[in-house]
């Protein structure tokens, strides 16, 4: 059995984004410790937007690792709203294109260290309604599927959900 025993919760920090928590854990050959989390009080959504062989990626800095990359549409679903209507909005708003979606996976991005999931959805029927967000991103682009796994190897892909995401289309969409 290799299920942790959790005996109580310190909470460390708080804001609207997120809670540190020190937990007491225990593992199942009886040591004892305290374990970090990291908790979001909402899912994220991520968005492979697909059309023609193509799909839509950002070209992006992050300052928390200071690295650039390629990132599919993502972010946190508001108050009372759907991982659906999370996906349209946040695609629309950081690319300009509106999309219909379809569930592709659910993931927990780092579930050694924090409870946030990730509904990850296919976005079809791209119309292009506004401008892309420059807060958001340098550039918007549609890159050939193919040109994918080339990508990724060369690590111009850094994103973990992004990375996950394309990964896991590329894969369905090969498997018969």
């Amino acid at each position: 059995m290799t299920q942790w025993t959790v005996h109580g919760t310190r909470r460390i920090y708080e804001s609207e984004w997120m809670s540190v928590d020190l937990d007491d854990v225990e593992i199942p050959e009886g040591e004892r410790f305290e374990h970090h989390v990291l908790r979001l009080p909402f899912a994220s959504t991520a968005v492979v937007v697909v059309r023609d062989e193509h799909v839509l990626l950002m070209w992006r800095h992050r300052f928390t690792t200071d690295v650039w990359g390629w990132e599919i549409p993502a972010g946190r679903l508001e108050a009372g709203e759907t991982a659906e209507t999370a996906a349209v909005r946040e695609t629309e708003e950081e690319t300009g294109y509106r999309v219909g979606v379809e569930p592709l996976v659910t993931i927990n991005p780092l579930n050694g260290l924090s409870s946030h999931t990730t509904h990850v959805f296919i976005g079809t029927n791209a119309v292009k309604v506004g401008e892309h967000d420059p807060a958001e991103a340098a550039r918007v682009e549609w890159v050939p599927l193919n040109e994918i796994p080339a990508m990724i190897r060369k690590g111009l892909v850094p994103c973990g959900i992004t990375l996950a995401a394309l990964s896991t289309y590329l894969t369905l969409k090969a498997s018969p």
